[in-house]
């Protein structure tokens, strides 16, 4: 389908596959019972608008994401279904690890901790 005819669900379901798998639709059905409009909105605006937009690849977006979950410090698991998609995307171990270590600077050592705390249980998976 062309993507200037597919919807905004559409284009975000496409991206959210890209991105997180399995585990990204499992995300989305766990709302449908509470929050069906949430899910959607989970799927049209994140996805469907700002994941798919020109300018930075899928590595950067993740990369920018993984910072951002691990400066805000409570933001557990959502922090690790985006190091698994960092993975998922070609970010390398190394690269999700510096990029969390790099928060520390900002938004301090426990929010990097928790961070490290996250990629350690990713990792093991």
């Amino acid at each position: 389908m062309n993507e200037m005819s597919e919807s905004r669900y559409e284009r975000g379901k496409r991206k959210l596959a890209e991105i997180d798998g399995e585990v990204g639709e499992a995300v989305i059905e766990s709302l449908a019972d509470i929050a069906p409009d949430f899910a959607r909105y989970v799927v049209e605006f994140p996805f469907g608008d700002i994941y798919s937009r020109p300018g930075l690849d899928l590595r950067a977006r993740e990369i920018a994401t993984i910072a951002a979950l691990t400066a805000m410090g409570n933001a557990h698991p959502q922090l690790k279904v985006h190091i698994r998609a960092g993975l998922n995307v070609g970010l390398s171990r190394d690269e999700i690890v510096e990029t969390i270590m790099q928060m520390a600077v900002y938004a301090g050592f426990p929010a990097a901790l928790n961070g490290l705390s996250a990629a350690r249980e990713v990792f093991a998976d």
